[in-house]
């Protein structure tokens, strides 16, 4: 059986500066779907802002007053985008801090893109259905981050970073 490659419109807007690029950022989300096996035209937002605005969006949506690295807010589709076959299925947005993220990758030891790339590939997993209220989802997440990450050829030393148990 053949894959049905996966559309991927994604909208990036960045209130800071992308040391990614919207070509690099299209390619990963673009593999990172096909290799989780989203067929169909799907669209997305990732918003790449800084710390000011993800706390207030945190301290709203989340009732937490302090900045985080990455928010996701997915999509919660009516029986009409449904029916809109033509149309791509909207997955929602997905906001990352680039100054926490720079932090987090001089903590870490790597590098800015590395952090960024983490962060948008959980945010994309959050989006489609992935959580981590303990530790063994924790776990199935970030491994499943590390996989993705490997696919479009970024390493993340996720168990020195994020240890566990």
């Amino acid at each position: 059986m053949a894959v049905v490659p996966t559309a991927v419109e994604l909208c990036i807007q960045a209130a800071v500066d992308d040391p990614v690029g919207e070509a690099r950022w299209q390619s990963w989300f673009d593999q990172w779907l096909l290799e989780l096996q989203s067929a169909g035209a799907v669209e997305l937002t990732l918003r790449l802002t800084d710390d000011a605005e993800i706390r207030r969006l945190n301290a709203r949506f989340r009732g937490v007053d302090a900045p985080t690295d990455v928010l996701s807010f997915e999509f919660e589709a009516d029986d009409t985008q449904a029916l809109i076959a033509e149309e791509p299925l909207y997955l929602g947005d997905i906001v990352v801090s680039v100054p926490t993220a720079t932090r987090q990758a001089r903590e870490f030891g790597h590098t800015l893109e590395v952090e960024l790339a983490w962060l948008a590939v959980h945010g994309l997993l959050h989006l489609l259905g992935w959580d981590h209220p303990d530790e063994q989802s924790w776990r199935a997440m970030v491994t499943q981050q590390a996989r993705l990450l490997k696919g479009v050829n970024v390493v993340y030393d996720w168990p020195s970073v994020y240890p566990v148990g």
